[in-house]
């Protein structure tokens, strides 16, 4: 899918160390920005997975830190990504984690 001002929807899941180091505080964090929702959510002991929604812009801004930086004390293995679609609309309100 070319980049550009669309809005995008994409599933992601992210493995390594990224839990109990506030990975998912940090990832809410950045999903507040303007025009960013979607959510986040602990799957088993080595991943956590999500979806983003927003500009293309704001979402390639998440995938390169899902990939490479992640939270200060996480160690991510890999990230993938899965499900991208473009969107008319935001079918979230907010950034959420969810339990």
């Amino acid at each position: 899918m070319a980049d550009g001002d669309g809005m995008l929807s994409v599933d992601y899941e992210a493995f390594g160390r990224v839990q109990g180091v506030f990975f998912r505080k940090y990832v809410q964090a950045l999903g507040r920005k303007p025009g960013l929702v979607g959510w986040v959510q602990n799957i088993n002991q080595h991943s956590v997975r999500g979806q983003l929604q927003a500009l293309i812009s704001h979402i390639r801004d998440i995938q390169t830190w899902l990939q490479k930086k992640g939270s200060p004390n996480s160690r991510i293995c890999r990230a993938e990504f899965r499900n991208e679609r473009q969107n008319t609309k935001l079918e979230h309100s907010d950034f959420s984690i969810v339990k």
